[in-house]
């Protein structure tokens, strides 16, 4: 069944840097339920999404074409809407900005072909059945250490460090100090405290 939601073509309104063509993209992920063991390893909780490329098996994270009626936030977004079918929240703090050649121009000697890519960690909320890119892509959640394995380039390895290190940190920063009163109470941050958007 196709999708009622339409992707966007063309890039008569993609944004460059020089010679460089812009995109955004992101790491969709989500954490498993406690499954009772207590051990408190939330990175061994996490799952990414991780789809297809049309024509190809291998598997790559939902990026594309950052326009110019846009941020960047809102372009990774839409493309983990488009490519992925997934909506969520999203970090607005970019895991980090890679430069890389298109799958089309790996073996160019020309900066024709590269791309400047901004990455963003998506908290997944929403997983729709049709999305535009659905009979083009399949998805698959992986455990974060399988990503890794998956990861055809260096710079996905690398954001997916950096969105270990942003997890790591969100976890640090929410655990309350023991040593100043025996009665706490945990409350779960909201969206003003971390400044992340709602797509």
């Amino acid at each position: 069944m196709s999708s009622p939601l339409l992707a966007r073509k063309g890039r008569h309104q993609q944004r460059y840097d020089n010679q460089l063509r812009l995109v955004a993209g992101c790491i969709p992920y989500k954490v498993k339920a406690d499954d009772g063991n207590r051990s408190g390893d939330l990175l061994g909780r996490v799952e990414v999404l991780m789809i297809t490329s049309p024509g190809r098996l291998d598997l790559v994270f939902p990026k594309g074409g950052w326009e110019i009626d846009e941020t960047a936030g809102e372009a990774a977004c839409r493309e983990a809407m488009e490519e992925a079918g997934v909506k969520g929240i999203l970090n607005d703090t970019d895991l980090g900005v890679w430069e890389f050649r298109s799958k089309s121009r790996q073996n160019s000697c020309t900066m024709e072909g590269t791309c400047k890519g901004y990455m963003f960690a998506l908290e997944v909320t929403e997983e729709l059945d049709c999305y535009p890119e659905k009979d083009n892509r399949d998805r698959k959640w992986v455990p974060l250490g399988e990503a890794y394995e998956l990861c055809r380039y260096d710079w996905m390895r690398e954001a997916l460090d950096s969105f270990k290190n942003l997890l790591t940190e969100k976890l640090v920063s929410t655990v309350p100090d023991l040593s100043v009163s025996s009665s706490f109470c945990i409350v779960k941050p909201t969206a003003a405290d971390h400044a992340i958007a709602l797509c």
